[in-house]
């Protein structure tokens, strides 16, 4: 919420790659907002958790929409940072802001598409076959089909775009060496580049594999929830627990280590004790 005030409030911080951000920002607010509700039915009736129920439909549909909206929000921001990179040299291309709000609407008509699915009739309510053991009432087929590819996709496409630009910034560094040229400001841009995708993939796979073993798990398993109880639902929550975890480091790791930002908050704070000075930093 921090995130997305500061990034509204902030007129000179809108553009096409803050739009990005306080998107990812709302995306995570949803899958922390979807993670509570499945929680609250945990506390007060564990059972539906562990048995399935209609009434879980509604909240695994939000919450499969919010992690899909995260996961290509990652990547939209991913794209829009190769593109400014690579096409800062030339003209004939540039991001603007009516773009990163097109890839936002897409992202997310995409994620409710998908999420929305077992609302739509793809789910196992009435059918004791093909049901999923840790996500009663989805079908196993339904989130192997929502995983794989978009576990690919969260993998793939953050390597080559962050790849290429750590390609594209060392190749200027050493044609500007080879002209005699100072080579501090992209041998800084690179480093920072470097740090920024070893965080992301880091914090990806921290967060988003133990839930793809659980669904592989799930797509190979053939005993039923009794026997299964309470050691894989342990594991099924401690991965909800880590995709949370996802949701407080998108912020840390591409908005609040940002100098600008943090220098943008604190004069919004000063805002109230002084207008005139805050306005002057």
């Amino acid at each position: 919420c921090t995130v997305i005030f500061t990034r509204m409030a902030t007129k000179d911080l809108h553009k096409p790659i803050s739009v990005l951000f306080c998107n990812l920002a709302v995306s995570d607010l949803f899958t922390s907002f979807s993670g509570f509700w499945i929680s609250m039915l945990f506390i007060t009736n564990p059972d539906i958790t562990i048995f399935g129920s209609k009434d879980m439909l509604a909240p695994y549909a939000l919450y499969t929409t919010s992690i899909l909206s995260t996961i290509y929000n990652l990547v939209s921001i991913g794209i829009e940072r190769y593109l400014a990179v690579a096409e800062s040299m030339r003209t004939r291309f540039r991001v603007a802001r009516n773009h990163s709000i097109a890839a936002v609407l897409i992202n997310w008509v995409l994620a409710f598409f998908l999420g929305c699915l077992p609302l739509m009739g793809w789910n196992c309510l009435h059918t004791a076959k093909n049901v999923s053991v840790l996500y009663s009432p989805f079908c196993v087929n339904y989130l192997i089909f929502i995983a794989i590819p978009n576990v690919v996709v969260a993998f793939i496409i953050p390597l080559f775009t962050y790849l290429r630009i750590i390609i594209i910034l060392r190749k200027r560094k050493l044609r500007m060496k080879a002209c005699g040229q100072a080579t501090g400001t992209y041998k800084s841009a690179e480093i920072q580049v470097a740090r920024t995708s070893i965080f992301i993939w880091l914090l990806a796979l921290i967060s988003y594999a133990p839930f793809f073993a659980g669904v592989i798990f799930d797509a190979t398993n053939s005993q039923c929830h009794i026997d299964l109880y309470p050691g894989v639902y342990i594991f099924r929550n401690c991965t909800a627990m880590l995709i949370t975890m996802n949701c407080l480091g998108n912020p840390v790791i591409y908005t609040l280590k940002l100098k600008t930002l943090g220098a943008k908050l604190k004069a919004l704070k000063c805002l109230s004790a002084n207008r005139v000075r805050a306005c002057t930093i």
